[in-house]
Protein backbone atom coordinates (compact mmCIF):
# COMPACT_ATOMS: atom_id res chain seq x y z
CA UNK A 1 0.00 0.00 0.00
CA UNK A 2 1.23 3.44 -1.04
CA UNK A 3 -0.03 6.29 1.70
CA UNK A 4 0.49 9.51 1.34
CA UNK A 5 -0.06 12.44 3.67
CA UNK A 6 0.27 16.16 4.27
CA UNK A 7 -0.55 18.27 7.29
CA UNK A 8 -1.04 21.62 6.70
CA UNK A 9 -2.91 24.52 8.92
CA UNK A 10 -5.15 26.44 6.78
CA UNK A 11 -6.96 30.45 7.58
CA UNK A 12 -10.24 29.15 7.64
CA UNK A 13 -13.02 27.47 9.30
CA UNK A 14 -13.03 23.69 9.00
CA UNK A 15 -16.43 23.83 7.70
CA UNK A 16 -15.43 26.24 5.14
CA UNK A 17 -12.58 24.24 4.12
CA UNK A 18 -14.52 20.91 4.25
CA UNK A 19 -17.26 22.85 1.96
CA UNK A 20 -14.62 23.49 -0.75
CA UNK A 21 -13.72 19.95 -0.90
CA UNK A 22 -17.48 18.77 -1.13
CA UNK A 23 -17.60 20.88 -4.46
CA UNK A 24 -15.32 18.38 -6.72
CA UNK A 25 -15.40 20.96 -9.49
CA UNK A 26 -14.37 24.42 -6.94
CA UNK A 27 -11.64 21.37 -5.77
CA UNK A 28 -10.37 20.37 -9.30
CA UNK A 29 -8.72 23.82 -9.25
CA UNK A 30 -6.40 23.23 -6.74
CA UNK A 31 -5.98 18.91 -7.18
CA UNK A 32 -4.73 18.77 -10.51
CA UNK A 33 -5.18 14.54 -9.84
CA UNK A 34 -9.07 15.04 -10.45
CA UNK A 35 -8.81 17.25 -13.50
CA UNK A 36 -10.97 17.47 -15.17
CA UNK A 37 -14.49 16.55 -13.22
CA UNK A 38 -16.96 15.36 -15.61
CA UNK A 39 -19.89 15.40 -14.04
CA UNK A 40 -20.80 15.74 -9.93
CA UNK A 41 -23.89 15.10 -8.33
CA UNK A 42 -24.63 16.49 -4.42
CA UNK A 43 -26.99 15.38 -2.10
CA UNK A 44 -26.40 16.87 1.62
CA UNK A 45 -22.92 15.42 3.23
CA UNK A 46 -22.43 13.22 -0.12
CA UNK A 47 -20.84 14.13 -3.22
CA UNK A 48 -20.52 11.79 -6.56
CA UNK A 49 -17.98 12.56 -9.29
CA UNK A 50 -16.51 11.49 -12.44
CA UNK A 51 -13.27 12.58 -13.25
CA UNK A 52 -10.02 11.91 -16.17
CA UNK A 53 -7.08 11.99 -13.91
CA UNK A 54 -2.91 11.95 -14.04
CA UNK A 55 -0.95 10.28 -11.25
CA UNK A 56 2.12 11.20 -11.26
CA UNK A 57 2.00 12.30 -14.60
CA UNK A 58 0.48 8.47 -15.99
CA UNK A 59 -3.24 8.49 -17.07
CA UNK A 60 -5.19 6.66 -14.89
CA UNK A 61 -8.70 4.84 -16.32
CA UNK A 62 -11.81 7.20 -16.06
CA UNK A 63 -12.97 7.01 -12.32
CA UNK A 64 -15.84 7.60 -10.14
CA UNK A 65 -15.58 8.61 -6.90
CA UNK A 66 -17.27 9.59 -3.83
CA UNK A 67 -16.91 11.81 -0.79
CA UNK A 68 -18.81 11.75 2.37
CA UNK A 69 -18.71 14.97 4.97
CA UNK A 70 -18.99 14.52 8.75
CA UNK A 71 -19.39 18.28 9.22
CA UNK A 72 -16.84 20.25 11.01
CA UNK A 73 -14.79 16.92 11.21
CA UNK A 74 -13.55 15.37 7.82
CA UNK A 75 -14.35 14.38 4.34
CA UNK A 76 -13.86 10.68 3.31
CA UNK A 77 -13.46 9.72 -0.15
CA UNK A 78 -13.20 6.28 -2.02
CA UNK A 79 -13.97 4.91 -5.09
CA UNK A 80 -18.25 4.40 -6.34
CA UNK A 81 -19.31 0.90 -5.88
CA UNK A 82 -19.77 -1.72 -8.83
CA UNK A 83 -21.00 -1.30 -11.32
CA UNK A 84 -18.73 1.91 -11.55
CA UNK A 85 -14.39 1.75 -11.39
CA UNK A 86 -14.08 -1.85 -12.88
CA UNK A 87 -11.00 -0.61 -14.67
CA UNK A 88 -9.86 1.36 -12.16
CA UNK A 89 -9.74 -1.19 -10.31
CA UNK A 90 -7.90 -3.92 -12.15
CA UNK A 91 -4.82 -1.65 -11.01
CA UNK A 92 -5.58 -0.63 -7.39
CA UNK A 93 -8.50 0.68 -4.99
CA UNK A 94 -7.92 3.94 -3.24
CA UNK A 95 -9.16 5.52 -0.37
CA UNK A 96 -8.50 9.17 0.96
CA UNK A 97 -9.38 11.59 3.53
CA UNK A 98 -9.40 15.54 4.59
CA UNK A 99 -9.35 15.72 8.42
CA UNK A 100 -9.61 18.65 9.99
CA UNK A 101 -8.90 20.05 13.65
CA UNK A 102 -9.72 23.66 14.97
CA UNK A 103 -6.60 25.36 15.86
CA UNK A 104 -5.63 28.92 17.09
CA UNK A 105 -5.51 30.40 13.29
CA UNK A 106 -8.01 28.28 11.47
CA UNK A 107 -7.65 24.85 11.03
CA UNK A 108 -5.33 21.73 10.74
CA UNK A 109 -5.78 19.83 7.42
CA UNK A 110 -4.72 16.38 7.48
CA UNK A 111 -4.44 15.24 3.96
CA UNK A 112 -4.29 11.06 3.42
CA UNK A 113 -4.46 9.18 0.25
CA UNK A 114 -4.23 5.46 0.33
CA UNK A 115 -3.45 3.49 -2.91
CA UNK A 116 -3.90 -0.33 -2.83
CA UNK A 117 -1.96 -1.60 -5.47
CA UNK A 118 -2.47 -5.03 -7.14
CA UNK A 119 0.37 -7.45 -6.55
CA UNK A 120 1.33 -7.38 -9.76
CA UNK A 121 1.93 -3.37 -9.63
CA UNK A 122 3.10 -2.62 -6.03
CA UNK A 123 6.77 -2.20 -7.96
CA UNK A 124 5.04 0.75 -8.62
CA UNK A 125 5.09 1.89 -5.31
CA UNK A 126 8.39 3.52 -4.89
CA UNK A 127 8.80 4.79 -8.34
CA UNK A 128 5.12 6.75 -7.59
CA UNK A 129 5.86 7.91 -4.12
CA UNK A 130 7.50 10.73 -4.48
CA UNK A 131 6.15 12.30 -7.55
CA UNK A 132 2.60 12.08 -5.43
CA UNK A 133 4.04 13.15 -2.52
CA UNK A 134 4.50 16.63 -4.78
CA UNK A 135 1.35 16.78 -6.01
CA UNK A 136 -0.36 16.32 -2.75
CA UNK A 137 1.87 19.31 -1.60
CA UNK A 138 1.20 21.26 -4.44
CA UNK A 139 -2.46 20.74 -3.95
CA UNK A 140 -2.54 21.47 0.43
CA UNK A 141 -0.61 24.16 -0.76
CA UNK A 142 -3.22 25.42 -3.14
CA UNK A 143 -5.97 25.11 -1.16
CA UNK A 144 -4.79 27.14 1.48
CA UNK A 145 -4.01 29.72 -0.83
CA UNK A 146 -7.42 30.02 -2.26
CA UNK A 147 -9.03 29.20 1.12
CA UNK A 148 -7.04 32.58 2.53
CA UNK A 149 -7.99 34.51 -0.30
CA UNK A 150 -4.60 34.17 -2.45
CA UNK A 151 -3.72 34.40 -5.85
Amino acid sequence: MLTIEVTETIGCTPDELLEFVMDARRYAEVDRKIHPVVWMRRDGDLTEFAFRSRLAGLPVPPTVSQMRRTTGERVDVRLAPAPANRLTRLFSDFDASFVCTPVEGGTRLTRTLNFHFRPWLRWLEPVLRRKVIGEVAEEVRLAKQHLEGGA
